[in-house]
């Protein structure tokens, strides 16, 4: 069998077990906007290939500072996009796509076909909603909260809130009162995507 490219270089960065247990792990992303495609595209570029995108939303210009779309796909739902730009970097993906809101008696049912939860919502309602429900299945939780405006990346942090979950962020900017930026938003969604693959590597999450 022929390996993609993509395949290819990530010979050189991991072992194959390393990257067996990487394609085996389950995620599950829910929105994908500035945090969620960003994350989405590093997670594949470290060789997951099993992800569930959730997003209700289309794609529009004003996502286009910081969210991995581009102009062509405008009006297009957002997961469908995402999956065009993702299926280009690697043909051979297993994707889900939910074009629907996400509520959290749901949250907990498709849990059940994943091994790790990424949070990546942009209202704090969403948000706190979304990790009350994915906290409650035992499964390991990244969430964010606090990466608007710019500057102060150091502040962008992880936390360990509890036993399972882990919230990247500086706590406490919001874009209700400065604008998502491309820097500091794909700081933070790079800091989500490192999380998966740390805990991907390390055991804690347990792909079936």
């Amino acid at each position: 069998m022929t390996l993609s490219p993509l395949r290819q270089g990530l010979s050189r960065c991991f072992t194959e077990e390393q990257l067996g247990r990487i394609r085996r792990t389950r995620v599950l992303i829910a929105g994908c906007g500035g945090l969620g495609s960003n994350m989405a595209q590093m997670l594949v570029r470290s060789g997951f290939q099993n992800l569930t995108l959730i997003d209700f939303d289309v794609v529009d210009n004003s996502n286009l500072n910081r969210q991995f779309f581009f102009p062509d796909q405008l009006g297009k739902a957002k997961t469908q996009a995402l999956a065009e730009n993702l299926l280009r970097l690697e043909p051979d993906l297993k994707l889900r796509l939910l074009p629907c809101r996400l509520t959290g008696a749901e949250t907990a049912a498709l849990a059940e076909k994943c091994d790790i939860l990424a949070e990546a919502f942009d209202g704090p309602e969403s948000k706190a909603a979304f990790v009350r429900a994915a906290a409650a299945t035992g499964k390991p939780v990244v969430c964010a909260a606090g990466l608007a405006g710019y500057g102060n990346t150091d502040q962008i942090r992880v936390r360990k809130v509890g036993s399972r979950i882990f919230a990247v962020g500086d706590g406490y900017t919001s874009i209700e009162n400065s604008p998502p930026l491309a820097p500091r938003v794909m700081v933070a969604a790079a800091k989500e995507a490192d999380l998966v693959l740390q805990l991907t590597l390390e055991g804690s999450a347990h792909a079936g």
